[in-house]
């Protein structure tokens, strides 16, 4: 049940990456790349997350998922800094 898990989060991050960076092509709000670009990055994370738990058990990722967890977020926290400068 947790691969399911795992496999779902991921997949969901990758829609929501999906949907926002399209509507950025569409409309060139700023704000829909910024978020678009987090979710990427917390796709990555998810399939981290997966490769961590399931796939290399005898391996620690925790902390290149954190780092990447954190890259996503700060991502998204400059894009809406800069927006809200704009």
């Amino acid at each position: 049940m947790d691969k399911l898990i795992y496999a779902l989060c991921a997949l969901t991050a990758l829609t929501c990456a999906g949907l926002l960076l399209r509507a950025y092509a569409r409309t060139r709000a700023r704000l829909l790349l910024w978020s678009g670009l987090c979710f990427a990055g917390l796709t990555a994370n998810n399939l981290l997350v997966f490769l961590d738990r399931l796939v290399f058990t005898e391996v620690d990722l925790a902390l290149p998922r954190l780092v990447l967890g954190l890259a996503s977020v700060l991502v998204l926290l400059v894009g809406l800094v800069m927006e809200g400068e704009a």
